[in-house]
């Protein structure tokens, strides 16, 4: 991943933490306690990093490049096996 992709998400990321609530088009709810970060990459990807949130402050439990419409179920399923983790 390129430095300029990592700032961008990065910057999502920050936007995310210092504007909560946040919505469309940068944030959405998953359901279930899950969010996504919605990220436009200089290459044309996108890149999602899905977050949960406990006592005002926010925990990236996974981040990957979207391939398909759909978020892959695979991807929901480790987040969520990771919030239970983190919100223990």
């Amino acid at each position: 991943m390129h430095a300029a992709d990592r700032k961008t998400l990065g910057l999502d990321l920050l936007r995310v933490q210092q504007n909560w609530p946040l919505g469309m088009p940068v944030c959405r709810s998953l359901g279930g306690g899950l969010w996504e970060v919605r990220s436009n990459l200089a290459n044309g990807a996108i890149a999602r990093m899905i977050f949960c949130l406990e006592n005002n402050k926010v925990f990236v439990l996974h981040g990957f490049i979207k391939k398909t419409q759909a978020t892959p179920k695979t991807d929901l399923d480790l987040a969520r096996k990771r919030m239970k983790e983190v919100l223990r």
